[in-house]
């Protein structure tokens, strides 16, 4: 469905600027302690769902099997659109303030919900796979401008194809984990060898990630107007980035260690579904994408509103460093995936691609540190006085994302990591 229904609510007491109304709905892995049992959850409004309780009642019985006593969510994404949409239509009748089934049942109630603040949230699929798209004209430009020449900010292949690289989904966390800052090699003279050293320019990436919901056979590209049938839903994503390892180590393959060591994302899963209501069209394409990119469907970007917070160690209050919006994407997602498959790439349920950096067109809607501060040239007081260009060892990071039309709101929550320092290496033992 493409349009809200407002006469739509739940027997809960959901604040009205809550992420997790009713027309949300996002789907996480969670814990009611630390080394628990891991099942799947639904975040409704300051509470989690355990829809393994409402599967075992029989309230919630979907086809081919049972899906939800389960440490990921890659059983219920693969069993298929169908199940999807039987799930989300049943779960949000048994929240609704006419169904009595839950509303009038306190001993169910007491072991299906949990407040969000008494659990451990986990990695919502296994991953198989990650990619990093470099999608926001907007930063690929401002890179451009800083590096290159700034008539030429884009490279010529830039506006003819959605560009990326295969990262590594072993090191794809949940929010709240720890990142440990990188080490690696750096040459600050460009007149000298590199040395070995702690990462000193620290940065992160303001993004999103769509997670694969139905793969396709090798050799078998999936074509730009099925691609959104095969894609699940959507998080927040910190791609944490080295900046200083990546300028030493780029030429001529690309990111390798400077992308490798943590990709952050948000523990809950926003259905497409749930997106639908604030689809908008991306912006103009010029040139005109290449047939097996272009798509019939103007309406294929969402109007979601991102921001970045940055707080140091010990400080008080978080500082807003960016306020942007997913619709300047240049690319689309499903452009993204038709040519990550159009050589006959194959894709897996629960594999992650992240959109890029994403920034709009003014320095405070800039997706990155390096954007923000301008290469360290310009930066940035916090509150409380402190200055920063890149993030320091102690810092957290805390993006925020979500939609909302007609006074209706359908948010991801936060994707929040802090710095610790790094490894101390001792290489004459």
């Amino acid at each position: 469905m493409s349009t809200i229904d407002k006469n739509l609510s739940s027997f809960l007491d959901i604040a009205t600027d809550s992420d997790f109304s009713i027309h949300n709905l996002p789907y996480g892995i969670f814990s009611d302690s630390t080394d628990g049992k891991r099942r799947a959850g639904i975040a409704i409004g300051e509470q989690v769902l355990d829809l393994s309780v409402l599967e075992a009642e029989g309230l919630l019985s979907l086809d081919g099997g049972s899906y939800f006593d389960q440490n990921t969510l890659n059983a219920f994404i693969d069993s298929g659109r169908d199940n999807w949409s039987k799930a989300r239509t049943t779960i949000q009748t048994l929240l609704s303030s006419d169904c009595d089934t839950l509303r009038d049942n306190t001993d169910l109630q007491q072991k299906a919900l949990f407040q969000q603040s008494d659990v451990t949230m986990h990695l919502p699929v296994q991953v198989p796979g990650f990619t990093d798209f470099y999608s926001s004209k907007e930063h690929a430009t401002n890179v451009g401008t800083m590096f290159r020449d700034p008539s030429n900010a884009l490279l010529p292949n830039w506006t003819e194809m959605p560009v990326g690289y295969n990262g590594r989904a072993s090191t794809v966390i949940v929010s709240g984990t720890e990142v440990i800052r990188p080490s690696g090699q750096l040459k600050p003279n460009a007149d000298d060898r590199p040395i070995f050293s702690p990462c000193k320019r620290l940065d992160f990436e303001l993004e999103t990630a769509f997670v694969v919901g139905k793969g396709n056979n090798i050799g078998q590209p999936i074509a730009v107007d099925n691609a959104i049938d095969h894609i699940f839903g959507m998080v927040l994503l910190n791609d944490w980035s080295a900046r200083d390892i990546q300028k030493w180590e780029y030429v001529p393959l690309g990111p390798f260690n400077a992308k490798t060591f943590a990709s952050e994302v948000s523990p809950w899963i926003v259905t497409m579904e749930a997106l639908a209501p604030f689809k908008m069209p991306c912006p103009t394409q010029e040139p005109k994408p290449l047939a097996y990119l272009n798509e019939k469907d103007s309406n294929n970007s969402y109007d979601i509103h991102l921001s970045v917070e940055l707080l140091p160690e010990n400080a008080e209050e978080a500082t807003v460093v960016c306020e942007t919006n997913f619709k300047y994407m240049y690319w689309s997602m499903a452009q993204q995936l038709t040519h990550h498959t159009i050589t006959g790439c194959k894709v897996e349920v629960g594999d992650m691609m992240g959109s890029g950096t994403i920034s709009g067109p003014t320095p405070d809607s800039y997706g990155s540190m390096l954007e923000i501060a301008w290469n360290a040239t310009k930066p940035v007081t916090l509150k409380g006085g402190e200055t920063r260009s890149f993030i320091e060892d102690g810092d957290t990071v805390i993006m925020k994302g979500y939609s909302e039309k007609d006074g209706i709101r359908v948010g991801f929550g936060e994707v929040r990591g802090k710095v610790l320092p790094a490894l101390n290496f001792d290489f004459d033992k």
